[in-house]
C-alpha cells in the first residue's frame, strides 16, 4: 500500500483546476488559484451544450491546450486516456493503473476522472484493491476504486494523469498564450469545442434561450452558473495579479478587462443566488416564471460585459506584442 499524506484537492466547482492546484500544493509549487485559472485560459472560457443547460458543459471539451498551458505555469501532465467503446480498453485500464502506481511510488501526485461522480479527483494512494482518492463527494467513504472498474460508467471514459514540476516561463508569455487560447476557444474553434457544444457568445445565447423559454434543466443551469461564475471570479484575480507582475505596459487594457470581467462575475453570481446548486440539483426545468426571466436578464448583462471584456483582452495581447 502507498499513500501520499497531505495530498488533497483544493475544493472548487471546477474540479479539474482544484485537483491540479491540490497537487501543486503537495509539490510545494502552487501558484494562486487565480494565476492557475487564468494562466491555463480556463478562467476566460465558457462551454455549453446546445440545449443550453446540460451539466456536461464545464467538462465536455478538448482539454489538450489547457494541459499544455500548465507547462508555462510550472508543471507537466503525463497521462493515459481510454474509451470503453474502443478496442483494447482493458489494456488502457492496466496502463493507467501502472502509471499511477509508478508515480505515487515516486511521490508524484496523480489526478483521475470519474473516480466517483463525473468530476475530477486527486489520487492519493493505492493498494491491491485499487485507487484511493479525494475530491467531490469523496468524503463518503467511496475509496478504494477497483482499477478494473475505472471508466466502466455511462460516460465510459478513463483519464489518469501524473503531475511533474517544471520551471515556469516568463509572466508575459503566460498571459499572452493563455489569452490567445481563451479568445480562440470562445470563437468556437473546433480544435477544442465539440460538435454538440457552443462556446463564447454563442454559449451565452444558447443558455439565455434555454432559460428564457423555461426549458433549461434546473440542475444543469445551477451547476453551470456556479462553475462559470467561479471561473470569471478567478479571471479577475488573474488580471489583477498580471497587473502586478507586468507593471506599466498594459495597465489600461488590464483595468478595462478587470471592470468587464468583474461585471460578468457579478451577474453570474446573482444567478447562483437565484438558483443555489444544492437547492436546485434535482430533475426538472426552470420553467417560465419571474425567477427564470430575471436569470435571463442577468445572462444578457453577462454576455454584453463578456464581449466588452474580450475586446480588452485583445488590447492586452496587442500591448504584449
Amino acid at each position: 500500500m502507498k499513500r501520499l499524506s497531505n495530498l488533497a484537492w483544493t475544493p472548487t466547482w471546477t474540479s479539474l483546476v482544484g485537483c491540479i492546484h491540490g497537487c501543486l500544493k503537495y509539490l510545494d509549487i502552487a501558484p494562486s488559484l487565480g494565476w492557475l485559472f487564468g494562466g491555463t485560459g480556463h478562467g476566460f472560457i465558457i462551454n455549453m451544450s446546445r440545449d443550453g443547460s446540460c451539466p456536461s458543459g464545464p467538462t465536455a471539451w478538448k482539454t489538450t491546450r489547457f494541459y499544455d498551458l500548465g507547462v508555462n505555469i510550472g508543471y507537466q501532465l503525463e497521462g493515459v486516456f481510454g474509451d470503453k467503446r474502443q478496442p483494447g480498453y482493458k489494456e488502457k485500464q492496466k496502463q493507467a493503473w501502472d502509471l499511477a502506481k509508478a508515480a505515487l511510488d515516486q511521490d508524484l501526485p496523480v489526478i483521475g476522472w470519474e473516480m466517483a461522480v463525473p468530476e475530477w479527483y486527486v489520487v492519493e494512494g493505492y493498494d491491491d484493491a485499487g485507487y484511493y482518492y479525494n475530491g467531490p463527494g469523496a468524503d463518503q467513504g467511496l475509496s478504494p476504486k477497483p482499477w478494473r472498474k475505472l471508466g466502466k460508467t455511462g460516460i465510459g471514459l478513463l483519464e489518469i494523469h501524473i503531475l511533474k514540476p517544471l520551471k515556469p516561463v516568463k509572466d508575459e508569455q503566460i498571459v499572452k498564450e493563455a489569452l490567445t487560447f481563451a479568445i480562440a476557444f470562445n470563437q468556437g474553434s473546433q480544435e477544442w469545442v465539440l460538435p454538440d457544444y457552443l462556446a463564447g457568445q454563442d454559449a451565452y445565447q444558447g443558455w439565455i434561450e434555454a432559460v428564457s423559454s423555461g426549458k433549461a434543466a434546473l440542475m444543469g443551469h445551477a451547476y453551470n452558473a456556479a462553475v462559470w461564475e467561479e471561473c470569471r471570479s478567478y479571471a479577475v484575480s488573474f488580471l489583477r495579479e498580471a497587473k502586478t507582475r507586468i507593471p506599466g505596459i498594459i495597465d489600461d487594457a488590464l483595468d478595462g478587462a478587470i471592470r468587464s470581467y468583474s461585471e460578468v462575475s457579478k451577474q453570474l453570481k446573482d444567478i447562483t443566488e437565484l438558483y443555489p446548486f444544492f437547492e436546485n440539483n434535482e430533475q426538472g426545468q426552470v420553467g417560465e416564471n419571474s425567477k427564470s426571466q430575471k436569470a435571463a436578464e442577468h445572462l444578457q448583462a453577462a454576455k454584453k460585459a463578456e464581449q466588452e471584456g474580450t475586446g480588452y483582452l485583445e488590447e492586452v495581447l496587442e500591448g504584449l506584442s
